[in-house]
């Protein structure tokens, strides 16, 4: 065994290549510390995260409100199993539903496990109310969608290194391409089999792919007109990170009620949730229904052993209520306007960046190069070194999600940092 002074970040990193499956490709820097905006790497170098684990972390890293009421419960109980009540899940359950407009809250404990649940009450309600012969359901997905890795999920994913070589796969879902009503319209029409569509506002895996401002509107006035179930994952998007609670809230600047802004919410029939629930402390997910969809599960049709225990509930609860307290959605939306206005004043003038999406905290860049590239990387690579943490998708697309606590002042400087970074390979590609 290597001595303390000596495990450096090449230690580790030989370690998980050791004894690890490689199932990820990091970019190269091994963490040892976090503290709102900024993360520590164990040479004890400073970065600014740009990513929030895939948005896991809107609150900010060891929040100490959250970390607080994790350390409460873990000193008093933990896990019960759904085999017995505990004095925290059905406070958990009030809060939540309250704060998101809906009657009913399924606890999980992944994004992969809400969206597998979500699947499972549409199939059910689409035998049992609509009517739909038993095994014949049909739910409607988006190509490029990320929704989980379970073998359900990536049946239906349009990315091969996800999907090839993990079958037989799944059936019962029907892909259609993203943005495009007109095509969800045909096959609604033409299929009386169909119980739910099932789409993220925004695709974030995909490269923060920013639909159509009335792509959801659309979608919501055509699932109602066929008598099927719109189930909105906002397990990336989801709690303030797009300058709304909800992404599906559109422009709205509520904190929760959402479903009071009858002009400006698009309200799903189910909503799930994961990620930020949590407030990057301990996994938690959730789908969230009415009644008059939610009582189609009955005991003993689903269900998880650690799905709404105390200490997952209870940090929940505190993660939602530092959003609402420090107003972290309309920090969210005020930083990301001033973020998308420099850098497109920046791409005009620029060889390297094609565009800037995204809404909220949650956006991206496209670079002038093939997803096959590694352009993007480097780029990562370079503004790693210089303190600041971000990572592509789809090749030639960089994510920038930073916690929703930034200032202003520190959101200034990360975009000095990546204009300054994008320079470089400017000259480089000239």
């Amino acid at each position: 065994m290597a001595s303390t002074q000596n495990k450096n970040s090449d230690y580790h990193l030989a370690l998980e290549k050791k004894y690890g499956a490689h199932d990820y490709h990091p970019l190269p820097a091994v963490l040892a510390k976090g503290e709102g905006v900024y993360l520590w790497d164990v040479e004890g170098k400073k970065y600014y995260d740009f990513l929030s684990a895939y948005s896991a972390v809107n609150q900010g890293h060891c929040h100490p409100r959250i970390i607080d009421a994790m350390k409460r419960q873990a000193e008093t109980l933990t896990l019960t199993s759904r085999a017995f009540h505990n004095n925290k899940l059905g406070e958990y359950m009030e809060y939540t539903t309250n704060y998101f407009g809906f009657e009913s809250l399924l606890p999980m404990n992944t994004g992969a496990e809400g969206v597998e649940t979500s699947i499972k009450i549409t199939r059910k309600w689409g035998h049992t109310v609509k009517g739909i012969p038993e095994g014949q359901a049909q739910i409607v997905v988006c190509d490029n969608n990320f929704h989980g890795r379970t073998t359900t999920i990536i049946s239906f994913s349009s990315d091969p290194g996800s999907k090839n070589h993990f079958g037989p796969h799944t059936g019962g879902f029907i892909p259609i391409p993203y943005n495009d009503t007109e095509a969800l319209a045909e096959v609604l029409e033409n299929n009386p089999n169909i119980a739910g569509f099932l789409v993220e506002p925004i695709q974030g895996e995909a490269g923060v792919y920013t639909p159509d401002e009335d792509f959801i509107r659309k979608a919501r006035a055509l699932c109602t007109q066929h008598n099927v179930l719109l189930i909105a994952d906002e397990i990336q998007t989801g709690i303030g990170r797009t300058g709304a609670l909800l992404a599906v809230c559109g422009n709205c600047s509520c904190e929760g009620h959402c479903e009071r802004q009858k002009d400006t919410y698009i309200r799903p029939d189910l909503l799930i949730l994961g990620k930020a629930l949590s407030g990057g402390a301990f996994p938690v997910s959730a789908v969230l229904a009415d009644r008059a969809i939610m009582d189609v599960i009955q005991p003993g049709q689903h269900g998880s052993t650690f799905g709404g225990n105390p200490l997952g509930t209870s940090i929940a609860m505190e993660a939602l209520k530092v959003v609402r307290d420090e107003k972290l959605t309309q920090n969210a939306r005020k930083l990301g306007k001033i973020f998308r206005e420099e850098m497109n004043r920046y791409i005009q003038d620029s060889s390297i960046v094609t565009l800037v999406r995204g809404r909220g905290l949650l956006n991206a860049i496209v670079i002038n190069d093939s997803e096959e590239s590694d352009t993007a990387w480097n780029i990562c690579l370079r503004l790693r070194d210089k303190g600041l943490l971000a990572k592509p998708t789809h090749g030639n697309i960089i994510r920038f999600a930073p916690p929703l606590v930034m200032t202003e002042a520190q959101l200034r400087d990360c975009i000095s940092i990546i204009t300054t970074t994008l320079k470089e390979f400017e000259t480089v590609n000239a």
